[in-house]
């Protein structure tokens, strides 16, 4: 095989954030603008808010992502099939205000073709144990709209647990949220209990 060939999948290897029996997961970029719009111009997608992102908009995402990861070195990212390298999802963690402060929130979004398959949980299990392992955040959030039962799921299996409701105004509409959360302790108890097992 050709020398090249190692170089690239070196590269790869380096760029993934976190990675999981399926997935692996890597910083978007400039060049991941095409997926993101497959995925937030799709109406079942992007049900929760309230519609579709027209390009502009779905510019400012990722935009906003870019300037996440060079403001706190972290965000959503692209999520990806090992066995095809197709894009389909976004995970990760994003920081978000809470009673006043900023916290560590598990983002996740994937496009439709792959809902059902046990993904969102899979990749949000491995940004939650980034975010603690790596990040060292105290605590874990995820704000869940309250119309979303397949994401308070995807919470719930990441052993998230409600414990308030919050309001958030998008597109001119209100929108209660539930607050899940899970602290490092919990975490860790989770954790030595699926190794047990």
């Amino acid at each position: 095989m050709s020398p090249f060939f190692f170089v690239e999948i070196l590269k790869v290897m380096s760029e993934i954030i976190f990675e999981t029996k399926r997935l692996y997961a890597k910083k978007l970029t400039a060049d991941s603008i095409f997926d993101l719009k497959k995925m937030l111009q799709d109406p079942r997608v992007m049900y929760a808010y309230e519609g579709i992102f027209d390009d502009e908009m779905t510019e400012d995402w990722l935009n906003k992502m870019l300037w996440r990861y060079d403001e706190y070195g972290f965000a959503l990212n692209g999520i990806y099939l090992k066995t095809t390298d197709e894009m389909i999802g976004q995970c990760g963690i994003t920081m978000q205000e809470y009673q006043n402060s900023l916290v560590h929130e598990i983002g996740y979004l994937f496009c439709t073709d792959f809902w059902h398959q046990g993904y969102a949980t899979e990749a949000a299990k491995a940004a939650r144990d980034y975010a603690f392992t790596v990040l060292k955040a105290p605590r874990v959030f995820a704000f869940v709209r309250d119309t979303n039962t397949a994401s308070m799921n995807v919470a719930r299996r990441c052993g998230l647990k409600a414990i308030d409701i919050i309001i958030k105004h998008y597109r001119n509409v209100i929108m209660p949220h539930i607050v899940f959360v899970l602290t490092q302790n919990e975490w860790s108890l989770l954790k030595s209990q699926d190794q047990s097992t």
